[in-house]
């Protein structure tokens, strides 16, 4: 009778310890459940366009996360019983380049550093500098990439431009002064041409765009201080085109276009809080068709123009949904009119599509 009992109560605890295995797997199953369906955010609809061309919202990301692919159930039963892994996340963006891998590359200076999206492989990285003895880098502002995706970031603190290998290794700086001082008193926009060998950054308190070679000596300057055609009044970023150079003429209220010689060929934008004016001009880019896209800080807008000045069309308002801005920055259009646009104060940056006219079917 006794052994009974003592067999009867081991069997009870095996059966209590089942029981509570059983309810902790049902409750890890609910949180997993409940954790895969998010509530859906509804994506902005089509922009239909003149010419049967198309304007479509993508997507926007935020963080490291999202690199990765779906995670699978164990992973998911890891992040609830030991914790969430910690990712790190865009604090504020502000310059963005895709590289020919189709890797995505964001400067923040919110975060001192700037943030590698391989979506493709699933892979991201952080990368910064913050040795003070080894050329911090405290503000990142633009980045461009050369034929060989290295990768150039200006810094409107230090007065470099910081030089990193695909990989986010450091190689060097570009405007160093002896003593440790930067040549530049406020690098911003940056373009390279790789072909001919050129490096175009502008200065903006010093209101000139500076045409260096591949070694960071000047070639020379485009550009002083002024309104007049030509003239430069606290300029920011920079676009390189086939036919030349498109700068905003931040303070002019405008952007300027330049032969690569320096030569202004046009202007396109004036001041005011209308559709077709310039309040607070940050980003500029060119789609295939040549259409120019300028970013307005304070009004959150895109506004899309032809190299004649005329207005096409814009995209965006003032919010923090999607296809919506907060003081949005740089922006970007890959080989495939994929659009890329810093997000600066929402702390994103949103993807969008465009498609361009069909081509003509021979009668």
């Amino acid at each position: 009778m006794v052994q009974f009992l003592l067999v009867l109560r081991s069997f009870s605890r095996r059966a209590t310890a089942l029981a509570a295995c059983m309810l902790l797997t049902a409750g890890v199953v609910h949180a997993l459940e409940k954790k895969d369906k998010p509530t859906p955010v509804p994506a902005p609809p089509d922009l239909l366009l003149e010419g049967n061309r198309k304007l479509r919202f993508v997507q926007s990301f935020s963080s490291e996360r999202e690199t990765g692919g779906k995670p699978g159930f164990f992973a998911k039963l890891l992040d609830i019983v030991a914790g969430e892994h910690s990712y790190h996340r865009m604090v504020r963006p502000y310059g963005v380049a895709v590289d020919s891998r189709g890797r995505i590359i964001v400067t923040d200076p919110g975060a001192q550093g700037i943030h590698i999206f391989d979506f493709g492989q699933h892979k991201y990285k952080f990368v910064e500098r913050r040795d003070n003895e080894k050329n911090p880098m405290r503000q990142p502002q633009c980045v461009a990439v050369d034929a060989k995706d290295n990768i150039y970031v200006t810094d409107s603190e230090s007065g470099y431009i910081f030089v990193f290998d695909p990989h986010g290794g450091f190689q060097r700086t570009i405007g160093s002064l002896k003593g440790g001082e930067g040549f530049f008193k406020r690098p911003t926009g940056i373009a390279v041409d790789s072909e001919a060998g050129r490096i175009y950054v502008t200065d903006t308190l010093r209101d000139k765009i500076f045409v260096l070679d591949m070694e960071g000596s000047v070639v020379r300057t485009i550009g002083d201080h002024g309104t007049k055609p030509g003239g430069l009044y606290y300029p920011t970023e920079l676009r390189l085109t086939k036919s030349g150079l498109i700068a905003v003429d931040s303070m002019n209220f405008r952007v300027q276009l330049f032969s690569l010689e320096g030569v202004a060929q046009s202007a396109i934008g004036r001041i005011g809080d209308g559709v077709g004016s310039m309040f607070r001009p940050k980003g500029v880019s060119v789609d295939s068709e040549d259409h120019i896209y300028v970013v307005d800080g304070l009004w959150g807008v895109v506004q899309i123009f032809d190299r004649q000045g005329e207005l096409l069309y814009y995209f965006g308002q003032r919010g923090s949904r999607l296809g919506e801005f907060q003081l949005p920055s740089g922006i970007f259009i890959d080989r495939s009119d994929r659009i890329y646009v810093a997000d600066s104060y929402n702390g994103r940056v949103q993807v969008f599509q465009y498609y361009g006219a069909p081509p003509r079917v021979k009668e």
